[in-house]
């Protein structure tokens, strides 16, 4: 649902209240509908309610993008192993705090081509009711932690579990970053079954697709070794996230 349809529900939902008008049900009723479009916008980065993210990429050929959340982490050396061996550059959206865990790893990802992105210091899980300056700090934090340790910059940013709303919004805005969403999620950190995750992504590809998965497990190791073949049997090549924002420079 693009911001339109939420405008055009908007504008329907008052016109019924004006026509029943003085029930107080329906105002109730409003409420928690308007409330539940609140919450859904939310925690659907696709949406775009608050902050206008990156989800795909317009493409006439198959390619998609495979980016791994929440690294490095010690099993992300395996993940760069199978990375290389099949010749294939990523995108990886790093925590401030594994980073300093894993300075050497940090720096591998890099030195093998991959493409950085932001994905705060913390990734607290009370990112979605932080505020305004606390988000911009946790994304300011991470930055500092990318250029000592990786000496580069990086103007993506990934919102921790997808979350945004008005101060996410303006944290954004202020530190200049471009937010990355996707349009498949793996749901590898939910879900324990490798086969419904391998599932879940090759059912929803398309040209262009962003795919969110997390270099934190043995267990999306393994999905990423039958997802490789999945790709290479499909003709499938891949891209990282950088080229959509030459693309759009470029146009």
């Amino acid at each position: 649902m693009k911001h339109y349809q939420f405008i055009l529900f908007y504008l329907i939902s008052n016109i019924i209240i004006y026509l029943f008008q003085g029930s107080v049900w329906l105002y109730l009723a409003w409420f928690f509908v308007f409330l539940a479009v609140i919450v859904w916008g939310s925690f659907d980065i696709q949406l775009g309610y608050f902050v206008n993210s990156i989800i795909n990429k317009q493409t006439k050929i198959k390619e998609v993008a495979l980016t791994f959340d929440d690294g490095p982490t010690e099993f992300t050396p395996k993940f760069l192993d199978l990375l290389k061996e099949n010749q294939i550059t990523a995108t990886f959206f790093c925590i401030g705090k594994q980073i300093e865990k894993y300075p050497e790893t940090f720096k591998r990802i890099i030195s093998e081509g991959h493409t950085i992105g932001n994905h705060t210091y913390s990734h607290s899980n009370k990112t979605g009711f932080l505020s305004t300056s606390k988000m911009i700090e946790e994304i300011e934090k991470c930055d500092e932690v990318i250029s000592k340790i990786g000496n580069i910059k990086t103007d993506l940013y990934r919102p921790p579990f997808g979350v945004t709303n008005p101060n996410i919004a303006k944290a954004i805005k202020k530190t200049h970053k471009k937010s990355i969403g996707w349009n498949v999620r793996s749901l590898d950190t939910v879900t324990d079954d490798e086969k419904k995750i391998h599932n879940r992504i090759t059912k929803n590809l398309q040209k262009g697709s962003i795919i969110l998965l997390h270099d934190t497990s043995e267990k999306t190791y393994n999905v990423l070794v039958e997802l490789l073949l999945f790709l290479e049997r499909e003709k499938y090549s891949t891209f990282t996230i950088d080229s959509i924002i030459n693309q759009k420079n470029n146009v």
